[in-house]
């Protein structure tokens, strides 16, 4: 999503001469993805983000695939997830593959007794529940109910709740997450056909600047470990930046329904992408307003990918005995549609008052342990009259 922005004091030329009032020079740092040719910001810092004091212990949080191979259709209810203190381990990844990891969080405290990085991925947080900061080495960010965080990889962060009652949705994807392309002109701009523009994304803003030296903890998320490293400079000691890659937010109740005489398919949903996945978002629309239409989604088969649905809020037409935070996994392979009697039942309505997130990964998704302990067991059968 390639939208320029900038905060703080920067010189008026890359890589030249930037002094601090004492006469000394601020350090130069180059933030940027796929070598040199992805999007990247240029960062100015007090001390040379360099300085590794300790390299501690390390710890596997690579998931363990409890099934590996699924042709289960599943339920989860993710609610059942019990909340913890602290943020990291609050998060609980339920499905994965190669290229990305779904998890849930209920993290009752903020994190500020360390830093976060992750290293690997790029992390879409959703806010199904509760409000605060995100903080970051670029800004601060608020965030609210709906709200989804872009956070890309290599980025440090904590993380500020106002309460305790917090629950996210956790997307760690191995390959960048953009807006999708068939929403921007060839310059990046996003264009009069597309749900959403850039006035809608939340920026970066509030850049705080720490001037401390002393003993800073770091995890580094990588390679499946997480590593904890003490840095000798606080690592928000920016003290100003340009450029293309930055945290962001957009609200999921800020997306503009598409809509048609007929039933629109998922597609029209579509929020982001990756190479290796999708990221759609349901929300309140009016339904199809052909005479005759079927307001429904149709039965369709999964064929080349797995299907997971985030249930966040309302009336979740197409399905039975839905509550809040449940996921519904459709694996590739068989087909699924709406549950016996809605496809009818939904024929006459005008309006849907649905708030959902769904993933659409392009390889088969593995479950942990985890998910199969919150699996409601029968819902591959829910479809039997």
């Amino acid at each position: 999503m390639p939208l320029y922005h900038k905060l703080g004091k920067i010189p008026p030329k890359r890589h030249t001469i930037f002094k601090k009032d004492d006469g000394t020079l601020h350090y130069e740092q180059l933030f940027g993805t796929i070598g040199f040719d992805g999007m990247s910001s240029l960062m100015y810092h007090m001390h040379r983000p360099t300085m590794v004091k300790e390299v501690g212990e390390t710890i596997d949080v690579s998931p363990k695939a409890a099934v590996a191979h699924n042709i289960k259709s599943r339920l989860l209810k993710g609610f059942d997830i019990k909340p913890e203190d602290d943020y990291l381990d609050s998060r609980k990844t339920v499905l994965f593959n190669s290229d990305v990891h779904v998890g849930l969080a209920a993290p009752r405290k903020s994190l500020t007794d360390y830093f976060y990085k992750n290293a690997d991925a790029d992390e879409l947080l959703f806010i199904h529940k509760g409000t605060g900061t995100l903080k970051t080495m670029l800004g601060e960010i608020p965030f609210e109910y709906g709200d989804y965080i872009v956070i890309p990889r290599g980025m440090i962060y904590q993380i500020e709740f106002d309460t305790e009652d917090n629950r996210l949705l956790v997307t760690e994807s191995y390959h960048p997450i953009y807006t999708p392309k068939r929403y921007r002109n060839w310059f990046g701009q996003h264009l009069e056909h597309s749900p959403f523009c850039e006035r809608d994304f939340k920026l970066p803003q509030n850049l705080q600047t720490y001037d401390e030296t002393g003993d800073f903890l770091m995890k580094v998320k990588k390679q499946g470990q997480l590593h904890h490293l003490t840095y000798a400079s606080h690592p928000f000691d920016v003290v100003g930046w340009d450029g293309y890659n930055f945290p962001y937010a957009f609200s999921i109740h800020n997306f503009e329904p598409i809509t048609g005489r007929v039933h629109q398919p998922p597609p029209v949903h579509q929020t982001f992408e990756t190479s290796a996945f999708v990221v759609c978002s349901f929300v309140p629309r009016m339904y199809d307003y052909h005479p005759e239409s079927i307001p429904a989604p149709y039965n369709h088969s999964n064929i080349d990918s797995d299907e997971v649905l985030y249930y966040v809020d309302g009336d979740f037409m197409s399905r039975k005995s839905i509550d809040k935070g449940y996921i519904s996994v459709h694996p590739a392979g068989i087909p699924h549609g709406p549950h016996p009697g809605t496809y009818e039942a939904s024929i006459g309505k005008s309006k849907t008052e649905e708030l959902a997130v769904m993933i659409d990964t392009f390889k088969p998704l593995q479950l942990t342990q985890l998910a199969l302990d919150i699996d409601n067991g029968t819902y591959y059968q829910s479809w039997m009259k």
